[in-house]
């Protein structure tokens, strides 16, 4: 059996894989857990969304004869559990014996593109059992839980809970155990702290359940971490299997094509420069073919728009990034190639002397003994902008961006 859940929090609390660490407890009388729990990333531009729009999907082998048990256990689950007081909460679950690949490609579409409710309740009716809660949004996530496989690119994120009583309270985390544990286990995984902002990250501000999360590529070098961290008392944990850290929302594009809502790979040449507006925000243009799109390294990235600002028209650039009023949010920068840069000074002359300008228009004269030049000098620059890539810092990288550690060729990871 495979089991989807999806929208059962807000933002007031719950969390979709709290819920389903619970309903594992909750079945083991009735078969067997196959793997991890998957925590699936949709399209992290969905407006709907609460936090990170993930959604969980549990393999299960059954014993005999207990279906219906198990169904009955899920329901009541979601039932006691879900926010459904809050109006944008809508919760779905799927249930099917088997993954068809239209349903493999529904869950691809799901983390790339918009998907509508009856698409999704049709589809999985089709071949399994489906409960829509309120308006059944959370059929959508369900789907695509179960039919993200994982089988090409993954991670893993070990997430502890809080004990019930303390949820809603300030969380108690000694930072220190936590960079130590960075210390000891990156690369094998990665953002748990920025060290830019020096600052932790694997952490929730809001009052849901979850404690603490760790992710990376390692399931030893996390288990380590959770070792090396010391934090009030941890109420429960669980392994996902995920698709955080793999860029599986990124679409290779054009600009001509490009969908406000959906996240893409775009070439192209700086047409405008660099420009910081209200608030920190720095905005450029690139052009492609006649086309031309905005794109924004926005205040929280903060080390990130240091990169951005060094940018010159002609550059060339791949941007990596969501689509929203036709900008592009940037997550990542590739530089590809850089016009020269230079310095714009007054010629010196040749008895040592730099010249002084001589009037608008007008060149440039010695005040030493009188030679004239008509143009400026221009000296070249180095050092100010490698080529590669560039990430934003780990406390403005959303969940399914895959971290530059995680990517080969000439990369400049933020940490």
């Amino acid at each position: 059996m495979y089991i989807g859940i999806d929208d059962t929090d807000s933002k007031n609390g719950m969390c979709t894989t709290y819920l389903a660490t619970v309903l594992v407890e909750r079945l083991q009388d009735y078969g067997q857990l196959i793997g991890c729990p998957r925590l699936v990333r949709l399209n992290p531009n969905i407006r709907y969304k609460t936090r990170g729009n993930g959604a969980v999907a549990i393999q299960f082998e059954e014993k005999g004869g207990c279906a219906l048990r198990i169904e009955d256990t899920v329901v009541r689950t979601v039932e006691e559990m879900a926010e459904f007081n809050v109006p944008n909460t809508n919760p779905g679950i799927v249930i099917l014996d088997e993954i068809p690949e239209e349903v493999k490609e529904f869950s691809k579409r799901a983390v790339q593109d918009i998907i509508s409710i009856k698409e999704a309740i049709d589809l999985a009716g089709r071949y399994g059992k489906v409960h829509a809660f309120k308006n059944g949004r959370g059929v959508i996530g369900a789907l695509a839980a179960v039919g993200a496989t994982l089988e090409e690119d993954h991670t893993h994120e070990l997430i502890a809970y809080r004990q019930r009583e303390r949820c809603g309270t300030p969380r108690h985390i000694d930072e220190e155990s936590v960079f130590n544990a960075n210390r000891a286990t990156y690369p094998l995984t990665w953002g748990t702290v920025d060290l830019a902002n020096n600052t932790i990250v694997f952490s929730p501000s809001s009052p849901c359940p979850v404690l603490f999360g760790i992710r990376g590529d390692d399931v030893d070098a996390i288990q380590k971490a959770f070792e090396v961290i010391k934090s009030e008392p941890v109420g429960r944990h669980i392994l996902f299997k995920t698709n955080q850290g793999t860029d599986a929302h990124l679409v290779e594009g054009e600009m001509a094509s490009v969908k406000d809502e959906r996240s893409y790979i775009l070439g192209g040449v700086v047409s405008a420069p660099p420009r910081t507006i209200e608030g920190g925000h720095v905005i450029f243009s690139i052009a492609e073919n006649g086309h031309k799109i905005d794109c924004a390294a926005y205040e929280p990235t903060k080390n990130f728009r240091d990169v951005v600002r060094k940018l010159r028209v002609g550059d060339k650039v791949t941007v990596y990034g969501a689509a929203k009023n036709h900008t592009i949010n940037l997550e990542k920068i590739e530089i590809t190639s850089l016009v020269g840069r230079f310095i714009r000074q007054n010629p010196v002359c040749d008895c040592g002397k730099r010249m002084k300008s001589a009037g608008h228009n007008q060149g440039y004269r010695c005040k030493r003994c009188g030679t004239h030049a008509d143009t400026p000098e221009y000296v070249p620059i180095d050092g100010q902008l490698d080529l590669g890539l560039y990430e934003v810092p780990p406390s403005a990288r959303r969940h399914i961006s895959k971290p530059l550690i995680r990517m080969s060729g000439n990369v400049h990871p933020s940490i």
